[in-house]
């Protein structure tokens, strides 16, 4: 994959989901890592950086394609080996072969959550909450409430997708949340980031934990260990991404500002637990687990 091309894309949103985003930045490095002329391995880390720091400010909200990028850094960065650019190529490889058995534990957990005949509320997409549902629904009956995402209509795909697998979903407009989750026994959510006090997921989902709450609903956050931002153990804070006002109002009246804020955060107190390849662990838990496991969240 060229690494300008799928800069561009993702940038453009032609590459969106933390999943696939992911991928695309690994794939994009490794084949770059391949052609990457040096005479020493500071010249091959200077530009192996430089490609790093462009995939990871594509997006500013995707910590999980930040941290495999810095987690192939690292492994070359401290490799003993010569040839670089084949040692490169076999860390992203292996980076992604890490995020597919991170991605398998996260619905192996999440799916032994959901019981028969019970009623699961979702918001926009996450792939690691619809691969949990369509898992489960193997084995278990149950019906699916989810809201239709402005917007872009993420919700949408979560629906096509889920009923293509043959799961009953009602499929209910944003403003309607209240009901959808109030009809429901659990809310299963995705998550963009994961911070030291947060979860950042698509806007609504602060509202939808809220509900949650009010109605003693559990909200369980399905996303991988990798999406813990390790910056916001240090003070700096996740950038919350404000997308184009064509996507709200293509020509809107002199005078209104078009708000279009395309992430929020949820606070622990909202949050059940966190299902990722770590277990289901509540979030401080979650947070200390990280921490203690991964090089990544260390400061370096």
């Amino acid at each position: 994959m060229d690494l300008k091309k799928t800069v561009n894309d993702i940038k453009s949103l032609k590459i969106q989901g933390a999943t696939n985003v992911t991928k695309a930045a690994l794939m994009a490095l490794g084949s770059y890592s391949k052609k990457i002329k040096y005479s020493s391995k500071e010249e091959f880390l200077r530009k192996l950086n430089k490609a790093v720091s462009l995939l990871s400010n594509s997006r500013p909200t995707e910590p999980e394609m930040r941290n495999f990028l810095n987690h192939v850094y690292h492994n070359v960065k401290t490799s003993t080996k010569n040839d670089l650019n084949k040692v490169t190529y076999q860390y992203c490889r292996e980076a992604l072969k890490l995020r597919e058995d991170a991605f398998k534990k996260i619905v192996k957990y999440g799916k032994n959550l959901i019981k028969p005949k019970s009623v699961v509320y979702t918001h926009c997409h996450s792939s690691s909450v619809t691969s949990i549902l369509k898992q489960a629904f193997k084995s278990k009956k149950f019906e699916v409430n989810n809201t239709e995402t402005r917007p872009v209509l993420q919700g949408r795909i979560t629906a096509k997708e889920l009923a293509g697998a043959g799961i009953r979903v009602n499929h209910y407009v944003d403003s309607a949340m209240r009901l959808a989750i109030k009809n429901a026994d659990m809310v299963l959510l995705g998550a963009d980031s994961i911070t030291t006090t947060k979860v950042i997921n698509k806007i609504g989902s602060e509202l939808a934990a809220e509900v949650a709450k009010k109605y003693d609903v559990p909200v369980y956050i399905c996303a991988s260990s990798f999406k813990f931002n390790p910056e916001t153990l240090y003070g700096k804070q996740e950038v919350i991404e404000e997308r184009s006002s064509k996507e709200v109002w293509q020509k809107p009246p002199k005078n209104v500002m078009i708000k279009n804020y395309a992430f929020e955060k949820i606070n622990f107190d909202n949050i059940t637990a966190i299902v990722s390849d770590l277990g289901v662990l509540d979030p401080e838990t979650f947070v200390a687990e990280v921490k203690q496991k991964f090089v990544w969240a260390k400061k370096i």
